[in-house]
């Protein structure tokens, strides 16, 4: 997050950049904090994972790998379960595909 930007501006600007797709924030899946998530990244910097999740609506751009990705594609919900992902990720999932009515605040 840059020091001008919203989280949702974040959020939009960060899409942008990872996948080449244009973005409008529709809503809030929740926050999401667990102070024993810790990554450790290979350029040896460390840091607390947290975490806020939008809802999104594609509006334009074309899907493209960057400096910050590595495989980009879209799956159907039923092939979700067979992708390798933290456990947080899928819980962040779980929420959006439950459609719930209050944002998750953990």
């Amino acid at each position: 997050m840059e020091m001008t930007d919203s989280l949702p501006g974040t959020a939009v600007r960060e899409v942008k950049e990872e996948t080449g797709l244009d973005v409008e924030i529709t809503g809030l899946v929740g926050t999401y904090t667990d102070p024993r998530h810790v990554i450790a990244y290979s350029d040896g910097e460390v840091r607390r994972q947290f975490n806020v999740c939008f809802t999104a609506r594609l509006v334009g751009g074309r899907l493209a790998i960057s400096d910050e990705s590595t495989e980009l594609r879209f799956v159907r919900p039923e092939e979700i379960d067979q992708l390798p992902m933290h456990h947080t990720q899928r819980l962040r999932i779980r929420h959006f595909l439950e459609h719930r009515v209050r944002p998750y605040l953990g």
